[in-house]
């Protein structure tokens, strides 16, 4: 018997940097905005039957709000609409974003390591860059995104 054979690919979100945040909320990147996002991007450039053929295997394996690092799970034969879809959003909500594919692999257990490496560098950039005004969960929210990492499976 054959099982499924999945991609996944770490992706990086950036907010625009231009956006003044000190007037509105910023977005928070959550599983549901993701998935609406993509969902949403997927009907509009492949139509209905895109749609239906991408959402079999897809899912948002994992999302870190503090160094917005995502993973996705996707069949290996639609990886590439999706990838494509997932470039072509603009925005979530009304927060321009653009994502940059970090690692795109065919088992979990590479897409785990590739993530915790990226995160970790990414978590000591933000301390550093945040200095003073760090905020005081801010150390436990990314132990605990880190141990979500470490616990995913197929």
């Amino acid at each position: 018997m054959v099982g499924f054979k999945n991609r996944y690919m770490v992706m990086e979100v950036f907010l625009d940097p231009n956006r003044d945040f000190s007037v509105d909320e910023p977005i928070i990147i959550t599983q549901f905005n993701l998935t609406k996002a993509i969902k949403d991007s997927i009907l509009t450039n492949f139509g209905e039957c895109g749609l239906a053929l991408s959402m079999n295997s897809f899912q948002v394996k994992y999302v870190n709000p503090v160094t917005k690092i995502c993973i996705f799970r996707t069949s290996r034969e639609d990886h590439q609409k999706v990838w494509a879809a997932i470039t072509l959003i603009k925005s979530i909500g009304n927060c321009p974003v653009v994502f940059n594919l970090l690692d795109l692999s065919g088992s979990i257990k590479a897409c785990k390591t590739a993530a915790l490496k990226i995160n970790e560098l990414k978590f000591e950039h933000y301390k550093l860059s945040a200095g003073e005004r760090l905020p005081a969960g801010a150390h436990q929210l990314m132990q605990n995104c880190l141990a979500k990492i470490k616990l995913l499976e197929h």
